[in-house]
């Protein structure tokens, strides 16, 4: 899936105009590495061309939501996004075949010659359906639960039901994200592996007795479903900023430590690290940082 094809016009004028001249500034900062032009300066080149990214299919709309203001302040540039999982794009990025990875997740110590840089935080809720009449798990209990130590609804509290644990596929960030944190890598046991977050979350609207994870983004406007607390915390952006919410994960950008960036990849990777894009980053379901 393109972007570039996907973007509808942004219907507020006004909004994308504001937003030019942050971006201008950032547009500036990135030729000023090669020419010493000053970020506001108005001999700063137009950026023009195309950035590439490729990877996490949890950050679709967090990266849709940037690229589409970055390409209104930007009209020469095009920014494309192939949504192929964390794995894929930090390989992606890597390899040279995309200008920026996208990954949902830390790099492991075997990815060399990458940088990460977070842009973002994402909680993964706990989603079950929304008449299953439990509320509240502990860490250890969805651990227990997906690792199929605990098997039926019962045994925490709720119907005289068996559990069906819905997962995502391996390489998923999301996957590998729930598992690193639930101390459940390599022993998930899953009844349902589906390879995107939309997936899971039909998957589990549709099914009584079934429980699965997704990213926070994805959860606030599904139907059918209900977050749990995990050990009494709800997953939202205060408590997943502030760290209470122990299920969270990174939104990263990975950039390959050999390759030089274009200057217009170079000024999309400084927008969306600066505070100007914290409100495209919490509108679009993520955490941003600043």
């Amino acid at each position: 899936m393109k972007l570039s094809k996907t973007i509808k016009a942004i219907a507020c004028a006004g909004a994308a105009l504001a937003l030019a001249a942050t971006l201008g500034a950032c547009s500036s900062n990135a030729d000023s590495s090669s020419a010493g032009s000053d970020a506001n300066s108005t001999d700063a080149v137009e950026l023009s061309g195309n950035v590439s990214t490729n990877g996490s299919t949890s950050m679709e709309k967090v990266i849709g939501s940037l690229g589409e203001a970055f390409m209104a302040a930007n009209p020469g540039v095009t920014i494309t996004y192939d949504a192929t999982g964390s794995g894929t794009g930090i390989e992606s990025a890597s390899n040279g075949s995309c200008d920026l990875g996208l990954a949902s997740r830390d790099l492991k110590s075997e990815e060399t010659g990458l940088t990460s840089i977070t842009i973002a935080l994402d909680g993964i809720a706990v989603v079950v359906n929304a008449d299953c009449g439990v509320d509240n798990l502990t860490l250890d209990q969805v651990s227990k639960i997906f690792t199929g130590e605990i098997t039926n609804w019962s045994e925490v509290g709720g119907a005289d039901l068996e559990i069906s644990c819905i997962g995502r596929e391996a390489g998923s960030g999301t996957r590998d994200g729930f598992e690193s944190i639930t101390g459940t890598k390599d022993s998930c046991v899953l009844d349902q592996e589906l390879t995107s977050t939309g997936a899971v979350l039909t998957a589990v609207s549709s099914s009584p007795n079934a429980i699965g994870y997704a990213s926070l983004s994805a959860v606030e406007s599904a139907d059918g479903i209900k977050a749990l607390t995990i050990d009494g915390v709800a997953c939202s952006e205060e408590t997943v900023l502030d760290g209470t919410y122990s299920i969270q994960r990174p939104f990263n950008i990975v950039i390959s430590e050999n390759a030089q960036l274009s200057p217009q990849a170079q000024a999309f990777v400084d927008f969306a690290t600066s505070p100007e894009a914290a409100d495209l980053i919490r509108g679009a379901g993520a955490v941003p940082l600043a």
